[in-house]
């Protein structure tokens, strides 16, 4: 396990897709969600269908417009996130795309319901600490804390104290320092990683194929997987080690499988 390391907020981000999930309203049942590495900041949307072109869109709208655009955005081998156009789009504003392995999350049990309580699931972790930085989401992006729903209507201290020129030099103070509350968060997240990496790496056996080794991958979940329908398809030959833990796989037939899959995604395969 190589934890991923991001240098500043909102250079890189991870990207997923959820569900599918109760069908909402708009016949919505899936969920694209996208993490920012350095802030934790996080943006979801539902969907009805998940595709390409609802990518570029999401990409364009919560991404590119409201942060700027990425270094790099990593995801996993879905079709959605390797085909030939999210490619030539990245590619025309210079982001790198990287892929590894499945990065899925639930909503829990909201059924239906789930699409009017995405705001809130998201507000809720945007202004929540998170383990590896130590901070909300919200501080290590806008220099401040949020005001919390709890603190409406309560003579809390900062509303007793409340002063309109000390709170605008308040403000201006917290973005001097804001770089100073990256760079700590920077370093505690940098810190946690190595030791999870350290904990996985020594208990888990590292895994290698060899070319010629006939693999098992994991079922794509573009659509609902029934109890009774199997999670992995194969078998299919390993022809090429792209890097560590990427692979190059074909079919019995000699068919070449598009893109590269994760070790995370394969398994050995016994006749």
């Amino acid at each position: 396990m190589r934890p991923l390391e991001s240098p500043c907020p909102f250079d890189q981000w991870g990207i997923d897709l959820v569900g599918p999930l109760p069908q909402a309203t708009g016949q919505r049942k899936f969920l694209i969600v996208a993490v920012d590495y350095f802030t934790k900041w996080v943006e979801a949307e539902p969907l009805a269908k998940i595709s390409e072109k609802e990518v570029i869109k999401f990409l364009w709208r919560n991404i590119v417009c409201r942060f700027g655009i990425p270094r790099a955005i990593i995801s996993d081998n879905g079709t959605q996130f390797s085909g030939n156009k999210l490619k030539e789009w990245c590619k025309g504003l210079a982001i790198k795309q990287f892929f590894t392995s499945h990065l899925k999350t639930r909503l829990g049990t909201a059924k239906g319901a789930w699409v009017d309580e995405l705001p809130s699931v998201l507000w809720a972790y945007r202004t929540t600490p998170r383990t590896t930085t130590g901070e909300t989401p919200f501080s290590l992006s806008y220099g401040t804390d949020a005001v919390a729903p709890a603190e409406v209507g309560e003579l809390n201290w900062r509303v007793k104290h409340y002063d309109l020129e000390a709170n605008e030099q308040g403000l201006r103070m917290n973005l001097d320092f804001v770089e100073e509350v990256r760079e700590r968060a920077s370093v505690r997240a940098a810190m946690y990683k190595a030791r999870m990496a350290k904990a996985y790496n020594s208990r888990v056996r590292p895994r290698n194929f060899q070319v010629g080794d006939l693999v098992m991958r994991k079922a794509e979940a573009s659509g609902p997987i029934g109890k009774l329908d199997s999670k992995w398809v194969g078998p299919y030959k390993v022809t090429e080690i792209v890097g560590t833990g990427a692979y190059k796989l074909q079919q019995m037939d000699g068919t070449n499988i598009p893109r590269t899959w994760n070790i995370a995604n394969l398994k050995k395969y016994y006749s």
